[in-house]
């Protein structure tokens, strides 16, 4: 069991930014990846459309024989995850538990902003995981759907992307939140303009950084982590042509991603109508 690999999936390249944490936190693991870059994003999709995106990609992933299922789309995990979950034979965890479950440690005043992509705010995931820890904690959600644009261009540190940062976030500042949740993969390359307009007196809690730890902690509990003295080795497939994949890729990993495999999604499922 221990030398199965772990699978992880998402609406694209955002995804990677838990990948990074994973691999970081499981050195000895065997990866997949699959991003869904043909029909990204999922943020604008119904749930009965991502539900269903979603169980072509578990089968996908369940054909190499996985130990470990990680749901790195936030969408995915709030629309998809407790309908995947009791058809998936293994372990799997989405973003946003793990995420909930750190905020509401870190939190001081009992307020918590959560930014993410229009449809993982409307659904209020955040929002119910948080409250389902602790009734008492406020949880103020902003949509910023300019920022995967940003990240994706590499806009890091640009007026432009300070300009929008300190436009989204003026909310959050106004409702005083001392914890903020970045509550979409994208949205650790920002991590940077964030902390700065937010102060050193609120804490920013990074998905990506939570569920690799989550995913670490479940491994471990069920004995199925490996701690050999090896590298993984990791694989990485999308839906849509490589290139840009591959270019924002290395741009969120800070190295070449080297081969990426284009897959024909729809032999794994049919595709809603």
């Amino acid at each position: 069991m221990k030398e199965k690999p772990i699978g992880i999936f998402d609406s694209g390249v955002g995804g990677l930014t838990v990948y990074r944490e994973v691999k970081r936190a499981c050195p000895a693991d065997d990866i997949v990846y699959f991003g869904d870059t043909g029909r990204f994003p999922y943020g604008v999709r119904s749930p009965r459309v991502i539900v269903q995106y979603s169980r072509q990609i578990l089968r996908f992933l369940l054909s190499f024989a996985v130990k470990f299922v990680v749901v790195a789309c936030n969408s995915a995990s709030a629309m998809a995850l407790k309908t995947i979950a009791p058809e998936c034979p293994v372990p799997i965890v989405g973003v946003i538990k793990p995420v909930a479950g750190a905020a509401a440690a870190a939190t001081r005043n009992k307020k918590i902003g959560v930014i993410g992509t229009e449809g993982t705010i409307a659904s209020g995931s955040y929002t119910e995981a948080i409250r389902s820890i602790n009734p008492e904690l406020e949880v103020v959600g902003q949509a910023c759907p300019l920022f995967v644009a940003l990240a994706e261009e590499g806009y890091i540190d640009r007026p432009a992307t300070r300009l929008i940062v300190a436009d989204y976030l003026q909310p959050l500042k106004k409702a005083g939140v001392d914890t903020l949740v970045l509550g979409c993969t994208h949205y650790p390359i920002l991590k940077k303009p964030l902390c700065e307009e937010m102060g050193e007196g609120v804490c920013i809690i990074d998905s990506a950084v939570s569920t690799a730890a989550e995913v670490k902690r479940m491994l471990m509990e069920n004995g199925s982590y490996r701690d050999e003295d090896r590298k993984g080795v990791h694989r990485f497939y999308v839906s849509d042509t490589p290139g840009k994949f591959a270019r924002v890729g290395e741009l969120f990993l800070g190295r070449p991603i080297g081969t990426v495999i284009q897959i024909d999604i729809s032999q794994y499922g049919e595709d809603p109508s």
